[in-house]
């Protein structure tokens, strides 16, 4: 709901968009600061088939099902499981069938900071049956603190190569193409709005191409740096995951409420969300999204905060 960020003079501002009464996340949409799953980004058809059955989802965007269904994970109120002065642990208990999805899933989302500078969020799930899983985080950024404008003036780098591109209903052709010479080149910082793709900005998924790199928490891979070059904050994010999905919040259009009075003009924030490839159920060519019996999903999400960093290199 909230995130507070140092700038290069050590002024806080309150870094990603949300509302200030909690009824307002289900009810105005737009997955500001949710979990979204059981399968984040989209699913063609809301269908897929698993060990030769068909297995048919419950659709919330036409024919399609996105994050999960109209009652995905964003819409529920999960348990606190555990706490302390630096972490809390909710989760969630998902039946089998729930949206379509088969199995019974136990899912767990951790927030827990790192020193001054580093949030680490993990996200973990175990099923008592064959199942697909792809849990993400949807903050919406804006480094120059939310309610402050557009994003599209701070610059952002991508540790990708590659992206997937979609057809008219934002489902994966299952083509991954070069970013090169192309609006999707974010191989070099670059201020988001110099090449757009469209009138609504960015909604695709980008091939996370950088090798894991051993840290402290797991093996992890440099994802995204973003930087507001006025105020110096940065975001640097790490992920084990293989896919990003960057989105700039092209459906905001100036009317819908925010914290503290504000309202939130297109491209007001920007998502990115660590995942696996969207519709991989239906793309063998994809990495698989599939979870047995006796496995654990293990999602990390590090975030670090420290002003004017030069991340990855």
């Amino acid at each position: 709901m909230q995130l507070w960020a140092p700038d290069r003079l050590g002024k806080v501002a309150d870094i990603v968009l949300g509302h200030d009464q909690r009824d307002s996340y289900r009810t105005v949409g737009g997955y500001l600061g949710a979990t979204c799953g059981r399968y984040a980004n989209r699913i063609k058809g809301s269908r897929l088939v698993l060990d030769g059955r068909p297995v048919h989802l419950v659709p919330n965007e036409g024919d399609t099902q996105l994050h999960g269904g109209p009652e995905g994970f964003d819409s529920r109120i999960w348990d606190i499981a555990d706490q302390s002065a630096s972490h809390v642990t909710f989760a969630l208990r998902s039946p089998a069938g729930d949206m379509g999805f088969p199995g019974a899933l136990s899912v767990s989302c951790t927030y827990r900071l790192l020193g001054a500078h580093r949030l680490l969020i993990q996200m973990t799930a175990t099923t008592d049956a064959p199942t697909v899983v792809n849990l993400a985080h949807h903050s919406y950024f804006n480094l120059a603190g939310q309610g402050s404008g557009d994003v599209l003036g701070q610059t952002l780098r991508l540790y990708a190569d590659h992206y997937t591109p979609v057809d008219g209903a934002g489902i994966p052709t299952g083509e991954v193409l070069s970013v090169l010479d192309s609006a999707f080149d974010f191989t070099q910082p670059r201020p988001i709005g110099q090449a757009l793709p469209g009138p609504t900005g960015f909604d695709h998924n980008f091939c996370l191409s950088a090798p894991t790199q051993t840290t402290e928490i797991a093996p992890l891979r440099p994802a995204a740096d973003l930087h507001d070059p006025v105020s110096g904050r940065s975001l640097c994010l790490w992920t084990n995951e293989v896919g990003l999905q960057v989105y700039t919040g092209g459906h905001f259009d100036g009317t819908q409420p925010g914290k503290a009075g504000a309202t939130y003009p297109q491209f007001a924030g920007i998502a990115l969300e660590t995942q696996k490839f969207p519709d991989t159920p239906n793309r063998p060519q994809f990495p698989s999204a599939r979870l047995d019996p006796g496995q654990t999903y293990n999602h990390l999400l590090l975030l670090d905060l420290t002003p004017d960093r030069a991340c990855a290199g």
